[in-house]
């Protein structure tokens, strides 16, 4: 089957499509055959924990259709509908594995059931699992136009938290308003703080999910309320460390925390998509949550969808049709 590998050198990221086997499922695992991926920038990312070595099998998340089944898997039968996080969805079949397999409502597209599970299920751990939001709460997301960012606005919205979003563009918060952003702050810069308290009457915000990096994490201190929390989830900006107020932590008994799947074992990741499928998939199968998908690319442009990614032209998910 035709497939596509990552390849990190020299700190740079590349795509090679290569023919392998298909895959066969083990005990606790289906394949599916793939009908669309999407893109995630921690996969082409070639620093900090997220890439995952000098090569391997891309594609994260996937949409399609049940082709075989391993052994001791139940209530799973060849043919149904179901996306989840896999292992190599840039290909025309995949692994994945049975505690990661969730059926895909019908008013979702294969497209955009793929834009779904990395994404909606990093945004529930870092919204539900760790930062407790609650109706009336605020929410500031940082670079906000990213699949994680569009994410958490919408479950942010579902959950009655008013939402606060930056991005450098203008255009793109626009956009992010007719999803239920309700206040966009143009910057790529530390110099929100002082926006913020004002859109928060000076009470400052309660959860702060930052995908941008170390450059803003001072000033995202800054704009915590009183047991405010703190998510850290990547880094566009290259940049890996920050300081700290430790005073601020103390004073305002801040919570600081970081979501990633690196060092997850699988039990924490069952844990996280059972979850999402509680609390969240309700919400996208009865149509109060739309997953947005900027674009759709063939598998065989791949490498343009690529460059997409790097150049941070998308609001949403840049999804890779395969069937």
């Amino acid at each position: 089957m035709k497939s596509c590998w990552i390849i990190t050198k020299d700190h740079k990221t590349s795509l090679e499509f290569r023919d392998v086997p298909v895959p066969q499922p083990k005990a606790g695992e289906i394949v599916i055959q793939v009908q669309a991926s999407a893109m995630n920038r921690g996969e082409i990312f070639a620093g900090g924990v997220v890439h995952g070595g000098p090569e391997k099998h891309g594609g994260n998340e996937a949409s399609g259709i049940v082709h075989a089944v391993g052994e001791g898997v139940t209530g799973i039968n060849k043919g149904d509908a179901v996306f989840g996080r896999v292992r190599g969805g840039f290909a025309e079949y995949a692994l994945m594995s049975v505690d990661q397999v969730i059926p895909k409502p019908e008013k979702l597209s294969w497209e955009q059931a793929a834009a779904v599970p990395i994404s909606f299920i990093t945004a529930y751990e870092m919204i539900t699992m760790y930062g407790r939001l609650k109706s009336g709460e605020t929410l500031l997301v940082m670079g906000a136009s990213s699949g994680a960012g569009v994410a958490s606005i919408q479950i942010g919205k579902v959950i009655g938290a008013r939402t606060i979003g930056t991005s450098g563009s203008q255009q793109k918060l626009d956009k992010l308003k007719a999803i239920g952003l309700d206040v966009g702050i143009a910057t790529r810069k530390p110099d929100f703080a002082e926006a913020v308290m004002k859109a928060t009457d000076g009470k400052g915000v309660d959860l702060i999910i930052n995908g941008v990096g170390g450059s803003v994490f001072a000033e995202c201190l800054r704009t915590l309320a009183f047991r405010g929390r703190l998510a850290t989830v990547g880094y566009v900006d290259n940049v890996f460390k920050a300081e700290i107020d430790l005073n601020a932590v103390h004073a305002g008994r801040l919570e600081i925390f970081g979501v990633s799947n690196a060092r997850l074992p699988a039990s924490g990741k069952a844990q996280s998509t059972a979850g999402f499928v509680r609390d969240v998939l309700p919400a996208i199968a009865d149509g109060r949550i739309v997953p947005l998908v900027d674009r759709v690319y063939g598998f065989d442009e791949l490498p343009a969808a690529k460059d997409c990614m790097e150049s941070s032209a998308m609001v949403g998910k840049i999804v890779i049709r395969i069937k």
